[in-house]
């Protein structure tokens, strides 16, 4: 096979799964890794549908066994990998500091940092292998631009750790030739709200009047999964060749409204 390979976690829905089919309809076999079959299977159908290439991957970002096996899989399909998508993300519980329930800010951790690490920990020795390659981990600009969101401590958490790794491992990955950057999106239309539970929002909210909607460049509207798809598309490319250790906000200006 000539084609590259790519590895997209949480691309069942939302942005992994815009990152997906853009990537296959750019040429890359995809590796659509997610923790529900149906939703992967989806995602892997229509990029079947446009003639693209694409293998379901069903695993718990981070359990390493599945893991191991989700990639071992890809491998066996493909025979190589060449490009990471890190996306696999809860917002999870969001609620006072003194409120929050030590298993729900471990739920967080788990899925959004240990997935984070356990997803590269278990592909970069395949980059290596293929002599080099470019990962993308998905952030956001809460925890790295912004810090309004009431009750989100957890999740701001593992988005700041999030591009603290990415600029750790850009300098100890270079010497392989792989490329790490992050992407950090802004309020995007996705189905990510359905992994949120908000409590007390009243005593963690910081009262603000926002202009018409928080999205300048827009007219206030969400932006679309395929406006960060198409961001990621570039970084993993050879267009980003030189571009590695960098946060890329992908907000249409909201992180600096707030």
């Amino acid at each position: 096979m000539n084609r590259s390979v790519a590895l997209v976690t949480g691309a069942g829905s939302g942005i992994g799964r815009a990152t997906a089919i853009h990537l296959a309809a750019n040429g890359f076999a995809v590796g659509v890794l997610g923790h529900t079959s149906a939703d992967v299977e989806a995602t892997a159908n229509v990029i079947h549908g446009i003639n693209g290439c694409a293998i379901a991957l069903t695993a718990d970002v981070a359990v390493e066994g599945e893991m191991r096996a989700a990639v071992a899989a890809l491998l066996h399909r493909f025979g190589r990998l060449d490009a990471v998508v890190a996306n696999a993300g809860i917002n999870g519980v969001w609620a006072p500091i003194d409120d929050l329930k030590r298993e729900e800010w471990q739920r967080t951790i788990d899925v959004n940092l240990t997935g984070t690490f356990m997803t590269l920990h278990v592909t970069v020795p395949e980059l290596k292998r293929a002599g080099g390659g470019s990962i993308v981990v998905v952030s956001s600009i809460n925890g790295t631009r912004t810090f309004t969101t009431p009750g989100a401590t957890a999740y701001t958490a593992t988005k700041a750790a999030q591009v603290a790794m990415v600029e750790q491992l850009s300098l100890e990955l270079a010497r392989h030739h792989i490329r790490i950057n992050a992407v950090c999106p802004g309020e995007i239309e996705t189905n990510i709200d359905a992994n949120t539970a908000l409590r007390g929002e009243e005593e963690t909210a910081i009262p603000a009047v926002w202009p018409d909607g928080q999205v300048p460049i827009t007219g206030g509207a969400p932006g679309k999964s395929v406006d960060v798809a198409e961001v990621i598309a570039f970084l993993l490319s050879d267009a980003a060749r030189h571009v590695t250790g960098a946060p890329v906000f992908v907000d249409g200006g909201q992180g600096l409204l707030r």
